[in-house]
């Protein structure tokens, strides 16, 4: 496994909107040294009933990685964060009679090099390597399936009237809950993840993320981005914007010990 180190950041802005209804978070498991978790939640409804649901969203993935020891099933464990937060969002709106929703991606990277994620509704994960993209999640929306069908082109899909339209989110009560997951191995320095709401990825190609994240630490290239995101949709009703990047960097080498020249015996005159 190549040797790098871990370095990651969070950014967030409200947009026009009056409530920030998203959240991320970044964590270790106390039981599994050298893994983390990125998620991140893009909450819907009205009276406060998004920010709420995105909350239990994020609550329900730590207390599920808290828990977590290596060696178990990864894939099950983001499943069961999935599932577990879509039934307790559910509870909610029988007891606060709200209808909220949310989004959900996670991801977990592994002592060993490997990463897997997990997601439901539009908020995407972007795996690059080096400023090219390996590969990004299929957002589960209306305009997707038009595309998968034939019946729309990719370039058409951003601009469409029905484009913020999801076909699976947490919270639902009309379909059932699907989670679609990935996995990658062998990661080395110069690979990243993005993990974005659409209030960011809606204003960006794929291409322009890739270049940010590889040209730059994560902290600069969130306030970048963020800072794009906001001069792309100045004037208009803007959503929370939210990301976090992950991003593996070489390890420094440390400088040779120091040691002092070998002196010789002087040589005497014959």
């Amino acid at each position: 496994m190549s040797q790098y180190k871990i370095e990651a950041a969070t950014g967030q802005h409200i947009g026009a909107r009056t409530e920030q209804q998203d959240r991320v978070a970044l964590f270790g498991a106390p039981k599994a040294p050298g893994f983390m978790m990125a998620v991140l939640a893009d909450g819907m409804g009205g009276l406060t009933g998004g920010a709420q649901a995105a909350e239990q969203v994020i609550g329900t993935a730590r207390q599920n990685f808290e828990l977590f020891s290596p060696g178990e099933d990864i894939g099950v464990m983001l499943h069961n964060i999935a599932t577990e937060a879509h039934t307790v969002i559910n509870l909610s709106a029988i007891t606060a009679e709200i209808q909220p929703h949310s989004t959900i991606v996670l991801l977990v990277l592994t002592a060993d090099g490997s990463a897997y994620w997990a997601h439901a509704g539009d908020s995407r994960l972007y795996h690059f390597d080096g400023p090219n993209v390996a590969s990004r999640t299929v957002d589960h929306s209306y305009v997707e399936k038009l595309i998968a069908s034939g019946k729309l082109q990719p370039e058409e899909a951003k601009d469409h009237r029905l484009a913020s339209l999801l076909t699976n989110v947490l919270g639902s009560t009309t379909e059932k809950l699907f989670v679609t997951h990935g996995e990658c191995h062998g990661l080395k320095p110069g690979d990243a993840f993005l993990l974005c709401s659409d209030g960011l990825w809606h204003h960006f190609e794929d291409s322009e993320l890739g270049v940010a994240i590889a040209g730059q630490g994560p902290r600069a290239a969130s306030e970048m981005l963020i800072r794009k995101a906001r001069e792309r949709t100045e004037g208009t009703n803007a959503d929370n914007c939210t990301l976090a990047i992950v991003k593996l960097s070489p390890v420094a080498k440390e400088p040779p010990a120091y040691k002092p020249p070998k002196v010789l015996p002087t040589v005497q005159g014959l």
